[in-house]
Order: C-alpha cells, then sequence, then structure tokens
C-alpha cells in the first residue's frame, strides 16, 4: 500500500479531545480527594470556655487528643502511654519549644489530661494548650 506524501496537506495532533480528557481526570481528583482536617478527625465534645482567647493556627502544632474514655490520640492516630512518653521525649530533644495542642472531651476524667499535662511536664515540654470551643447562648 502506498502512501502519497506530496499532498498538501498537514499532519497535526487535535489537541481539543486531550484538553477534555485532562480537565475531565482534574474535576474526578478534585471530586474524589477529601480534605482532611485535624480539628474534624476525633469525635470529640470540647468543653466550652468564656475566657478563651483565639490564637493564630500554627503548622507545626502537635495535636494530643483524649476521647471520653480516656484513650489517647497523636493527632488521630491512636496512641498508648508508653508511645506518648516515647514520642515525647523525641520532641522534646528535637524541639523544646514544641508547641502541643490538648484536645479533650469534656467528659473525660480529670485525671487523663493531668496525666498528659504531667508527662509534658516531665520532658520540657511547656508550651502547652487546651482546645476549648466557645459557649452556645453568645
Amino acid at each position: 500500500m502506498r502512501t502519497n506524501l506530496d499532498d498538501e496537506s498537514e499532519i497535526a495532533v487535535d489537541m481539543a479531545p486531550l484538553i477534555d480528557c485532562v480537565f475531565l481526570l482534574l474535576i474526578f481528583f478534585l471530586v474524589s480527594t477529601t480534605m482532611k482536617r485535624i480539628d474534624q478527625e476525633l469525635k470529640l465534645e470540647l468543653p466550652e470556655a468564656v475566657a478563651a482567647v483565639d490564637v493564630q493556627k500554627v503548622d507545626d502544632l502537635v495535636t494530643l487528643g483524649i476521647n471520653n474514655l480516656g484513650a489517647l490520640y497523636w493527632g488521630v492516630e491512636p496512641i498508648t502511654t508508653t508511645g506518648l512518653r516515647n514520642r515525647l521525649a523525641t520532641l522534646a530533644q528535637e524541639n523544646p519549644e514544641q508547641r502541643i495542642r490538648i484536645d479533650a472531651d469534656k467528659r473525660v476524667p480529670y485525671e487523663h489530661v493531668l496525666h498528659v499535662l504531667d508527662v509534658c511536664s516531665f520532658y520540657g515540654l511547656d508550651n502547652l494548650g487546651l482546645h476549648t470551643r466557645p459557649p452556645r447562648n453568645l
């Protein structure tokens, strides 16, 4: 089979279908990707505080969570008491000024929150904050 290449028609790639496919892939990934926020991962009912101060969000913040049963979380990852101590010891060696936020459910026994505060203080991590929410009636 012979092809006549002397023909004046130019060979070109049609870009419209390629652009359509790229946009469809972009839309698919945008829709299927979940944007996770650390604040919404743990189902905690935070205590109310009238005198709380709003602070700016910090990127290098370590979040320790305590649910109503007293289970500990490093971010959203469950952690044991021994694991918490090991991670805090490593963290204290790397950055003793690391900011730590404690998210404790309002129904958790106070001794669990005090235990986390004691472990942080033992390793010299004093830049601590307790996460609360504003009162509902204000």
